[in-house]
């Protein structure tokens, strides 16, 4: 059995500690976990592993964030990973800080990232792993704000937070998407 996972960022060193790119690094977490790289492959970066019998293909795109479905939709096909079997992992503003949200299928929220993968797969049935990074931001300043660095308070959970989202991912692929969000969400 093969998994998907995405995790959602820009490339670029001027992104690489954003809010943006939590999905960036909370693969890099599994990819810890599964102890494997990542090397330069199509539409991004990809780190392949096994999870408790289980094919992992962890994928970081290059696209930016806005174009991410074209890096889901070129992996799904070309490992033949059906659409129940791909976890996105991405920000979100709605959430507080570190909150943690699984879920099987929805709305892209305003999320562009989100909005370009339902747009090329055309489903919004997938599942999603949401990282909260509330909206601490006056009116006008979202993307300086999701594009921004973390402050210092959220730095120091940052760890913690990255390492139980590394394992709800890792849950997913071994235990389904019910029972994962049964364990972790909220939490």
């Amino acid at each position: 059995m093969k998994y998907l996972i995405v995790g959602l960022g820009n490339k670029g060193s001027e992104y690489e500690n954003t809010r943006h790119n939590i999905g960036f690094k909370v693969a890099e977490k599994i990819a810890e976990a599964l102890e494997v790289s990542f090397n330069t492959a199509n539409f991004g970066w990809m780190a392949e592993g096994k999870y408790k019998g289980r094919k992992v293909f962890v994928l970081k795109p290059d696209t930016y964030m806005n174009l991410s479905g074209n890096a889901v939709r070129y992996w799904m096909q070309k490992e033949n990973i059906p659409l129940e079997n791909v976890l996105i992992v991405t920000d979100d503003l709605a959430l507080p800080f570190g909150t943690l949200r699984m879920k099987g299928k929805g709305s892209d929220a305003g999320h562009n990232g989100l909005k370009n993968i339902n747009e090329v797969l055309q489903t919004q049935n997938y599942a999603r792993l949401r990282f909260g990074i509330s909206a601490d931001f006056s009116a006008g300043r979202q993307v300086d704000y999701v594009l921004g660095t973390w402050n210092e308070e959220e730095t120091e959970k940052l760890s913690e937070r990255i390492e139980t989202f590394s394992k709800a991912s890792l849950s997913f692929v071994f235990a389904g998407i019910s029972n994962t969000m049964s364990a972790f969400n909220g939490k």
